[in-house]
């Protein structure tokens, strides 16, 4: 079931989308899926790819994910006839891993993205992400809105700049209690911490980061002292949309690189809000859309209308019933739905279409 959110379609004057085709895209069947490395940036980028022409579909995962976190997309996308590529990110899996902490900045994130459009020979694509994903591809909508056909955000809403640095801002709200953002600044404790034993950490933060509508956080997750990890609930089981094999995969994974990397973009909050301050004013003026669970926590402190000003022809919300912070995995089949009806309504150049037809 899906729940939508649906304002009125906003367009500035120059905000129109390029398009390649002003047919339908045409179903693709049997994609196939493929795997390579992408030297770009600086780095070395592993990257699965599926679908051989059509507008290209970037995908951007989140903390503490991978590309493999794309698998259920990847051939849906694919078969609806886009081109689509699914990176394992700097400082995540069997992509590069730089030492230094400025490497992971806003900056070196987005470039790698327009690397593999460069190496694809595409001047534009669609940008999704996921969880930390999400931001960087809604930065990109402001930093290089010429190389964006349209951005989706998932489970982390378009975030309206602060009036002083992030961490600064964090440090005045939470004063002395935890708080996971200020735990992750200093270097090499949460990193010894996640990684002491990468197999509770990745199950309890993919089994256990769901709540109850209408509830409140824990209180205990905010208390002073201790660490991430232990803050998480053990969880009873997997979930259903989980299994063994996939939470294993993710396990061998981190145990092999660690969490430095996924952790370092999160030491860049101040680094990325200082060097972006010509952006102060800017808005996203290519076509958007947001998809979130309605049980993820995040979107209960942080709802999805916060951005909603910012954003000048956004297309909707979609929210997803019973369905946590790693939605495109929980329910992948109401994901691809509304991620479709998007790619092709924005190809199509139709700004009359709601997404409350999205179900």
């Amino acid at each position: 079931m899906l729940e939508t959110d649906d304002p009125a379609p906003r367009r500035s004057a120059d905000s129109s989308a390029p398009r390649r085709s002003a047919e339908p895209s045409a179903p693709r069947r049997s994609a196939d899926i493929r795997q390579r490395v992408v030297r770009t940036n600086g780095v070395d980028l592993h990257v699965t790819e599926a679908g051989d022409d059509g507008p290209l579909v970037v995908l951007a995962h989140g903390f503490p994910e991978l590309g493999y976190s794309w698998r259920h997309q990847l051939v849906p996308l694919a078969e609806a006839g886009y081109r689509v590529i699914a990176p394992d990110q700097r400082g995540y899996g069997r992509s590069s891993r730089p030492e230094a902490i400025e490497d992971y900045d806003i900056h070196h994130l987005t470039d790698d993205l327009l690397g593999l459009l460069d190496d694809l020979g595409e001047e534009q694509a669609f940008f999704v992400g996921h969880d930390w994903g999400s931001m960087v591809v809604w930065q990109q909508a402001l930093l290089h809105p010429d190389r964006v056909l349209g951005v989706v955000g998932m489970s982390v809403p378009y975030p309206p700049r602060t009036p002083i640095p992030p961490v600064k801002l964090f440090r005045q709200v939470f004063g002395d209690n935890f708080f996971y953002i200020l735990y992750f600044q200093e270097p090499g404790v949460a990193d010894a911490e996640l990684g002491a034993d990468p197999a509770t950490t990745m199950r309890r933060m993919l089994a256990g980061i769901r709540m109850a509508e209408g509830t409140m956080p824990d209180p205990a997750m905010f208390a002073p002292g201790g660490g991430f990890v232990e803050r998480m609930p053990e969880p009873d089981g997997l979930p259903d949309w989980l299994t063994q094999d996939e939470l294993d995969h993710y396990v061998e994974e981190f145990t092999r690189t660690g969490f430095t990397g996924g952790i370092n973009w999160y030491r860049n909050f101040d680094r990325n809000w200082e060097t972006t301050a010509h952006l102060a004013d800017a808005k996203v003026t290519v076509p958007s859309s947001f998809i979130g669970g309605k049980q993820d926590p995040v979107l209960m402190m942080t709802p999805p209308s916060i951005g909603h000003s910012h954003l000048l022809d956004h297309r909707g919300d979609v929210l997803v019933d019973d369905a946590g912070h790693w939605v495109q995995q929980e329910k992948p089949a109401e994901v691809n739905a509304a991620l479709i009806s998007f790619l092709d309504e924005v190809r199509l150049g139709d700004t009359t279409t709601s997404t409350s037809s999205r179900s």
